[in-house]
């Protein structure tokens, strides 16, 4: 069993921090999330990389989270200009991490039409994967149907795939996915996710799971995480969730409100529940 969370900087504490709250692997954001310049301390990178050996961290289960800034849709040609060339830059520093996967969004096409956003979309990704270090993964994230998103459904994201045509892999939100009406809560709605997985991308490209509850009902498009058991989704969805062994392997990154202290005890819970179904869940 692989299950961390997003963790905060400094980088080099993640490791142990992660360990210490019932961690082995994590999320992060290579800088500021929210400004378009990437600075990162070369002390720092080499401390992180070496603090990975120390509290053995498998580098292949991290996730490197890209900017909210970026926008692969975007209409508009100066953000979408900006967008590739930040996420050009993301990609060569989670290669000086040493680590393999950055995670982002699709994107939003704003008021264009979905088809548009999709080839918008895929455009950027190729251009992207063309000029990146071959040794990180571009892994696109299934979102809310929110604000002109596109991505929200597994078909979605295979077009984009296949407009790109580039090696893309893939992570499943459980709070995005509920908010574009996966019921994760039932064994029919679990049965429809994985058909429509293997129908489209194929499971062995989700390579990553959000584990989020949801704020809000089945199909609100809301996008805002709850923590583990205490949102719609509950104790009992996610026991449904994991009861379905396509989701027991990949590593679960928890984006879950509060910091170390509650990450721990959303771990925790993560990990009762994995006990309740008789699943072997040892660090």
């Amino acid at each position: 069993m692989f299950i961390g969370a997003h963790m905060s900087s400094p980088l080099s504490t993640v490791p142990e921090r992660t360990v210490k709250i019932g961690g082995n692997t994590f999320q992060i954001f290579s800088h500021s999330p929210r400004i378009w310049k990437i600075s990162v301390n070369e002390s720092e990178r080499e401390k992180f990389k070496s603090e990975m050996k120390v509290w053995n961290i498998d580098a292949n289960k991290v996730l490197v989270h890209a900017s909210y800034l970026i926008n692969l849709a975007s209409p508009k040609d100066e953000v979408w200009q900006r967008s590739k060339a930040l996420l050009k830059e993301e990609m060569k520093i989670a290669h000086l991490l040493g680590l393999k996967y950055v995670n982002v969004h699709p994107g939003s096409k704003l008021k264009e039409s979905l088809e548009w956003g999709l080839k918008r979309c895929a455009q950027a990704i190729k251009e992207v994967h063309d000029d990146s270090p071959k040794d990180v993964t571009l892994i696109l994230e299934i979102v809310a149907p929110k604000g002109g998103n596109i991505g929200y459904n597994f078909e979605q994201l295979q077009k984009i795939k296949d407009i790109a045509k580039v090696d893309l892999k893939f992570t499943y939100d459980t709070c995005h996915g509920f908010d574009g009406g996966y019921d994760i809560t039932t064994k029919r709605g679990m049965e429809d996710l994985v058909n429509e997985i293997k129908a489209t991308i194929g499971m062995k490209n989700l390579l990553m799971c959000h584990l989020n509850d949801s704020k809000y009902p089945l199909g609100s498009a809301k996008d805002r995480h709850e923590r583990i058991g205490r949102g719609y989704i509950g104790i009992k969805g996610f026991l449904n969730f994991f009861s379905f062994e396509e989701f027991q392997k990949i590593p679960l990154i928890l984006e879950t409100p509060g910091k170390d202290e509650e990450h721990a005890q959303d771990i925790l819970t993560v990990r009762k529940i994995f006990s309740q179904l008789g699943i072997n869940n040892t660090k």
